[in-house]
């Protein structure tokens, strides 16, 4: 009899935290974030150790480029469920995008944890697109002096291009674009689009044209053979 009782009175609890939860969800995807952000906060007052409604929030401050509020969020998780990959990816990106808004000396302290937060995604789950993605960014940005090294940027794009030939093409074309070896980023951009006709890998070429290589006709080009791909039902988002 207590067992029933104990369901009879918890089982609206769980319904109701459900029920915002899914109200939160959908504020979110409307770009209603004000309003989500108050419900996932309600969720929390009687739900404090909600993992979705912690990581909406985190969300929601990264958005809002609240990036100590951010690091917060994400930290919760992490230590909650460390076998969750995209919790220290997140906290990861967090922590590095408050490292840009801090002095330099406070910066290089953070860097380690970055790095680490990234690489633990990797060794949770190591078929992560986005944690590759991130440290390839890190090693480009970071000086020589504190560990930045395109040597190791092209090692995770190589890891990238075993697990995904168009995010592999995508990063070696945007390693090259960095320092400037534009002939060498618009052939791996062309591989890119060769492979998988993304939206995204047409964009990169024609940025590259516009912006790099002071060619606006090949752009426009670029940009209309996407919609040529896209008539024809090839392209692939």
């Amino acid at each position: 009899m207590k067992y029933f009782l104990i369901i009879f009175l918890v089982l609206p609890i769980l319904v109701m935290s459900q029920t915002n939860l899914e109200r939160g969800q959908r504020l979110f995807d409307e770009g209603k974030t004000d309003q989500a952000e108050f419900v996932f906060k309600s969720i929390l007052k009687t739900e404090p150790s909600n993992l979705k409604a912690i990581e909406y929030l985190g969300d929601i401050a990264g958005q809002n480029k609240s990036w100590d509020d951010a690091v917060v969020y994400y930290g919760k998780l992490k230590i909650a469920k460390p076998t969750e990959a995209d919790y220290f990816y997140k906290y990861g990106g967090a922590l590095g995008m408050k490292a840009l808004e801090v002095n330099k000396f406070r910066a290089l302290g953070m860097i380690d944890e970055v790095k680490g937060s990234f690489e633990k995604a990797i060794k949770i789950d190591p078929r992560h697109i986005d944690a590759r993605w991130a440290l390839i960014e890190l090693y480009l940005k970071l000086p020589g002096i504190v560990g930045g090294s395109e040597s190791k940027a092209i090692r995770y794009s190589g890891e990238l291009m075993r697990l995904s030939p168009v995010d592999g093409n995508l990063s070696r074309g945007h390693i090259e674009e960095y320092f400037k070896r534009y002939g060498k980023a618009e052939q791996y951009y062309k591989k890119a689009i060769a492979i998988g006709n993304s939206k995204v890998s047409y964009q990169k070429l024609a940025d590259l044209y516009r912006n790099k290589m002071n060619d606006p006709a090949k752009a426009s080009e670029t940009l209309l053979q996407y919609k040529n791909a896209v008539a024809s039902g090839k392209k692939n988002m």
